[in-house]
């Protein structure tokens, strides 16, 4: 039996654990209770996980009805066994349900787009920033079109969205945004196999880029949001995948 745990340089991987055949390693960290044995052909082929991947897509057209707690806790779950940078496990998650802070979500990206409008269009900045900032400009009529639907009540930030999960971090992670990526893929495959369309809510996290902090504190989160998933229950389902190009080479 080995005893592990109190190494100054073991950063709790649970590498040793995963792998030690016999159960014979003992570990602070991951007591007998964490440690679950798992058959390799319990697992889904290569063929069924392709098809999975294939078969995601994202999916804005939501029927109004409630996503079901537990499959919110299977996502957020299969977002925890996703690998983070130095072993950080800081990724935590922020549920927002209800229809007044899912408001508070659309109206932060419609006022924020307002004021990053405002100064693109300052006949002053302008030239300056065309220069040194061209990619806002190239983004211009995305945020126009946004702010427009939202003055003319139709949210195209969320597209009646019943829940969004905020995935955070720890202000200090350095890998904070990978890592938050990292996680969102493996929620994004679990709902697809439980049925809940989800799509990644793109205008709300370029706000949030935008007004740094701004969001943390209407929200009174601490930490960092780095990306927000957008669910709820399919209005529209597809039954067939479209192929993609697959571009790679050898070096």
């Amino acid at each position: 039996m080995v005893e592990v745990g109190s190494l100054g340089r073991c950063i709790g991987c649970g590498q040793c654990a995963a792998v030690c055949p016999t159960h014979a390693l003992h570990h602070s960290a991951y007591p007998t209770e964490k440690i679950h044995p798992f058959k390799t052909e319990d697992c889904p082929t290569s063929e069924q996980f392709l098809l999975l991947c294939k078969k995601r897509r994202s999916n804005r057209t939501f029927s109004g009805q409630p996503v079901p707690k537990e499959c919110l806790q299977k996502i957020m779950e299969a977002g925890s066994y996703a690998p983070t940078a130095h072993n950080a496990q800081d990724v935590c998650y922020k549920v927002i349900n209800s229809a007044s802070q899912l408001q508070i979500l659309s109206r932060f990206v419609a006022d924020t787009y307002k004021h990053i409008i405002h100064i693109l269009q300052n006949p002053l900045l302008k030239p300056f920033l065309r220069r040194f900032r061209p990619q806002y400009y190239d983004n211009l009529p995305s945020m126009l079109n946004v702010v427009a639907e939202y003055d003319k009540g139709n949210d195209i930030i969320l597209r009646k969205a019943r829940t969004v999960i905020l995935i955070c971090t720890d202000q200090r992670d350095f890998f904070g945004a990978t890592n938050a990526d990292l996680a969102y893929q493996n929620m994004s495959l679990m709902a697809e196999t439980l049925g809940v369309s989800q799509f990644y809510a793109g205008f709300l996290c370029s706000a949030i880029r935008l007004k740094k902090g701004g969001l943390e504190q209407l929200l009174g989160i601490k930490g960092k949001i780095h990306a927000a998933m957008a669910l709820g229950i399919p209005k529209v389902k597809f039954n067939n995948y479209v192929e993609r190009p697959l571009r790679f080479e050898f070096i």
